[in-house]
């Protein structure tokens, strides 16, 4: 096995663990919120879309991780890094939104309770 061939694997394999982390994570928080919505507990809509959003942020680290691996590590192009760029860019935004649809606030914002704690 070349260094290239081995570079492509260890990136395929960062990003079906990216892959399997958003399906795994989308399993456990609807198997969660039919749990609690079984139980008549309140806000399992809520409760699921966080835990779904917490699922696809972390999908989409690994994602970027493997696409950066296998664009850095092996023949790095200039074409290859700006297409890097324009993914890394458009998967930062998606995370971002996401963040805000999760905890209500950007990435950057201190949460509400750490407000005046400094």
């Amino acid at each position: 096995m070349t260094f290239d061939e081995l570079i492509e694997a260890i990136g395929r394999l960062v990003d079906a663990a990216g892959v399997a982390t958003i399906v795994v994570g989308a399993a456990v928080a609807g198997a969660g919120a039919l749990l609690g919505f079984s139980r008549g507990e309140l806000n399992q809509y809520r409760r699921f879309r966080q835990g779904l959003g917490q699922a696809i942020l972390l999908g989409l680290e690994l994602l970027v991780a493997g696409d950066i691996v296998r664009t850095v590590a092996a023949n790095p192009t200039l074409n290859s890094v700006a297409v890097l760029a324009g993914i890394v860019l458009i998967r930062t935004f998606l995370s971002w939104t996401l963040e805000v649809e999760i905890s209500g606030r950007w990435p950057w914002q201190k949460p509400a309770s750490a407000v005046g704690q400094d």
